[in-house]
């Protein structure tokens, strides 16, 4: 299964068992909607092949989930943010999710995977090093995005559904 085209991945669906034939060939047991159960490895995997996520979180008594670029920082969500609600819930090491798919509407083919864990502002120096020296520049160029924010995963899960 690649990233970028979700119905590559997809060989069979037989007998409660869904087969991919991407990175590891891995067959995945369904849950009860019939969708398949990515272990951890490959939600990761699919996770270094995107660019744009979204990011939930609770602020002034509404859910707010908006999109952002990222990267993988070993397995926690990485972003850049300017001044605001992220920025907000980050400082607040608010409970977050952080959300990524990909799909293949001619093969009714698809993936998800969604963390769930806490956002924390980047202040050590460290981390703000390898994170710069990632390249990520923020599609929303308008204004500056200085501060830096980690998802860090308390659960990780992916499903992936396909048209048998």
């Amino acid at each position: 299964m690649t990233p970028t085209n979700a119905s590559a991945g997809v060989t069979t669906v037989s007998s409660g068992v869904l087969t991919t034939s991407g990175r590891d060939g891995a067959t995945v047991a369904l849950d009860h909607a019939g969708g398949g159960i990515l272990p951890a490895a490959t939600c990761l995997w699919l996770l270094s092949g995107e660019q744009v996520g979204r990011v939930a979180f609770r602020r002034d008594g509404e859910v707010l989930v908006l999109p952002v670029n990222y990267v993988l920082d070993g397995d926690a969500i990485a972003f850049r943010t300017a001044t605001g609600s992220k920025l907000a819930a980050a400082l607040d090491e608010d409970a977050v999710g952080f959300e990524v798919d990909g799909h293949d509407p001619v093969a009714r083919a698809g993936w998800s995977v969604l963390i769930n864990g806490r956002a924390v502002a980047v202040n050590d120096p460290a981390t703000l090093g390898r994170l710069e020296a990632t390249g990520l520049a923020p599609w929303a160029d308008r204004i500056d995005h200085p501060h830096w924010v980690r998802i860090l995963p308390e659960t990780m899960t992916g499903r992936v559904v396909a048209h048998s």
